[in-house]
């Protein structure tokens, strides 16, 4: 829920909440009639955000969304730059029209949530766009991402896939770029019974993470899958060695030798 609430007040805040103004009529107005002598036109087609709202606040709350999407402005505005078309106001991409009907829904979210989790308003954590975006246009899970590009186009390209996001978004909160996301990457394909798969994950983020006691862990279950008991064994000393405190690993261990 939580998920779907950020994306909500993600996309849509950015796109739906506020449109710059279209040209004045011809001949102009009168200062005062709308607008500022000499400064920009009044904003239109403010269907969510109230109305009223200073100019300077709109543009502000845009600009943090953008950026908590990794987006431009053009992503659900008419804005084709110099030479091109641009309304601000138009409504003709579908991307905007959604948009309203997901910050609808978010707003009441929030709302809805302090007597869901029984705290007052300003105890209650509120969703934000940051919340799932991440700087995403449409977050996902890396994990979903690199099942798909196996499923698509096979193991070897989601691994490249990954070099390439990790690449990108090393450092950000975009993927679970920790050892963690490998792992969870490897789990799942022993639990669907493709330990290759999973070795092939786990040996990637030995790249990365060479003393990552727990990858080394992971790798003794694909090693099971594959009855190579000697492999698991290897695997879970390793783990041993990198991490003394890794006790659930020292347990396995112990279970392995004693079979």
């Amino acid at each position: 829920m939580k998920r779907f609430a950020g994306m909500a007040i993600g996309l849509c805040l950015f796109a739906a909440s506020s449109a710059l103004a279209q040209p004045p009529p011809a001949g102009g107005a009168a200062p005062g009639a709308g607008q500022r002598a000499g400064g920009p036109p009044p904003m239109t087609n403010l269907q969510i955000i109230p109305k009223e709202t200073p100019r300077e606040q709109v543009v502000a709350t845009m600009q943090s969304i953008s950026a908590a999407l990794g987006v431009q402005c053009n992503y659900c505005h008419v804005m084709e730059g110099r030479g091109g078309r641009n309304d601000m106001a138009s409504d003709e991409k579908p991307v905007k029209k959604t948009a309203r009907q997901m910050m609808v829904f978010a707003r009441e979210l929030n709302e809805k949530l302090p007597a869901v989790v029984g705290k007052a308003g300003n105890e209650t954590t509120r969703v934000g766009c940051m919340t799932c975006h991440r700087g995403l246009a449409v977050p996902k899970q890396l994990t979903q991402v690199l099942n798909e590009a196996v499923n698509a186009k096979g193991l070897d390209s989601a691994v490249a896939q990954y070099r390439e996001l990790r690449a990108k978004y090393a450092g950000t909160m975009a993927y679970d770029m920790s050892e963690s996301g490998l792992i969870a990457m490897a789990q799942a394909a022993v639990g669907a019974d493709r330990p290759d798969n999973a070795l092939v994950w786990l040996n990637l983020n030995l790249e990365f993470y060479p003393k990552s006691s727990r990858t080394y862990q992971t790798m003794a279950q694909a090693h099971q899958k594959k009855n190579d008991k000697d492999a698991a064994i290897k695997d879970l000393e390793k783990a041993v060695e990198l991490d003394p405190n890794n006790n659930q690993a020292k347990a396995q261990l112990q279970q392995l030798k004693g079979q």
